[in-house]
């Protein structure tokens, strides 16, 4: 089912606020609640965080008053937005389930993705940072675990995805330099690969002001400890998506390619979703998101004194956002591409950095007293006899990585050598 949100008649803006008791929605039931339903939600609370922001830095950095009037109005109802959807998440979700959940959205989201990017050099920057986020997953699974929650984490995520490492956290702390990408052009970048990077710049921000709001929350050190390190990676996450967007964009391409990217999830979310009520609001926010689209294009004209069609020559969606499971291409990604890492931006396996590359000297530098994800594991082990794990398709493809051994990669020993 084809949709273009050029012609389509959105909802007029001043009829799109909405009052307190409306957007104070009726969250969803955490033990019933399809797995992917939680992701969509999660997805798309992020995906307005983005826009938001992205629409206050429009207004800092321009001084024409009907176009500030025009970013404030449709902010304000994006603010209610992003309300509506991040207050479908019930508070008698403990923060380490939501975890989960953002972990489960950082893999599913992102194998998607990296298998319909058309760029070849994008699907490979995709592909680094998905095996990190899928790591992840696995360690603050173990760390539920230890918490004593009264459900597994796969109880949140079903049997929709895994649960194993993928490339160990200890080894993705990179110098920063070395989290910086090629970007792509408006004029030679493929429609999908915009919308590809504009949703996991989202997705991966999101993630990551979570986790620096949340990760000091626990009483019990080595939870601190572990929300501490991964949020770190987090914000490498961020710089490594984000540098692959094009840089020159103008402040109103910037806003007309956001609100198109929000029709798009809008409207995937909306296609796919399975629970009626959440459906409900996906479809009142793609019809609100229609007008924010036209909006955007009508103050390109004004302000740029440019066609959108320049930018966007077509704005037909026929494709959604699936979130699905990824397990075979998981698989073959970990078996492929565990042990590389990232030289400028280029990717590498990591033995073939020399010696005094900076990445070592970050590695000293910040593993120093050792790394709480791979403490969490060594706890787990230590209380329960083994690392927890939810295998359903056979052993780990990479056998050092299998439950009952070490879990060190054949380059774990080289990186500690070097570094110290």
């Amino acid at each position: 089912m084809a949709f273009d949100p050029m012609s389509e008649r959105g909802i007029p803006l001043e009829r799109q606020l909405r009052s307190w008791s409306e957007l104070n929605v009726q969250p969803y039931a955490t033990e019933a609640v399809h797995p992917y339903t939680r992701t969509r939600a999660i997805l798309m609370n992020g995906i307005e965080v983005e826009a938001i922001m992205n629409s206050h830095q429009a207004a800092r950095h321009n001084s024409d008053v009907g176009l500030k009037q025009k970013l404030a109005m449709v902010r304000r109802i994006e603010q209610q937005q992003q309300k509506a959807v991040n207050w479908l998440i019930p508070g008698q979700e403990s923060n380490i389930a939501v975890t989960i959940g953002y972990e489960q959205v950082a893999v599913d989201l992102t194998a998607w993705v990296a298998r319909n990017e058309p760029d070849p050099y994008l699907k490979q920057v995709y592909d680094f940072g998905l095996l990190e986020d899928f790591d992840h997953l696995y360690r603050y699974a173990n760390l539920m675990d230890l918490m004593g929650e009264s459900r597994k984490a796969a109880d949140i995520t079903g049997d929709l995805t895994e649960i194993i490492p993928g490339r160990p956290t200890i080894f993705e702390h990179r110098h920063p330099h070395d989290d910086l990408r090629r970007p792509m052009t408006k004029v030679g970048a493929d429609r999908q690969s915009v919308l590809n990077g504009l949703t996991l710049v989202a997705a991966e921000q999101q993630t990551m002001n979570y986790y620096m709001t949340v990760g000091n929350r626990p009483t019990e050190p080595l939870a601190r400890a572990l929300y501490l390190e991964i949020a770190q990676i987090e914000e490498q996450h961020v710089s490594h998506y984000e540098s692959i967007l094009d840089p020159t964009l103008t402040w109103m391409e910037n806003w007309v390619l956001h609100e198109f990217h929000e029709c798009w999830l809008y409207w995937s979310c909306m296609v796919e979703e399975v629970d009626p009520k959440v459906r409900a609001i996906w479809e009142l926010h793609l019809n609100m998101e229609i007008e924010h689209f036209q909006t955007a294009c009508e103050m390109m004209k004004a302000i740029d004194r440019k066609d959108p069609r320049e930018l966007l020559p077509d704005t037909r969606l026929e494709t959604p956002m699936v979130f699905e499971p990824n397990k075979a291409y998981l698989r073959k990604l970990v078996a492929e591409q565990v042990d590389l890492t990232a030289w400028d931006s280029e990717f590498v396996p990591v033995a073939t950095l020399p010696e005094e590359h900076r990445y070592f000297d970050y590695q000293a530098r910040v593993n120093a007293d050792g790394s709480p994800t791979e403490d969490v594991i060594r706890r787990h082990v230590q209380e329960f006899g083994e690392d927890y794990r939810f295998e359903t398709d056979g052993p780990h493809p990479v056998e050092a990585l299998r439950q009952g051994e070490s879990g060190e990669l054949g380059y774990a020993s080289a990186v500690r050598q070097a570094a110290h």
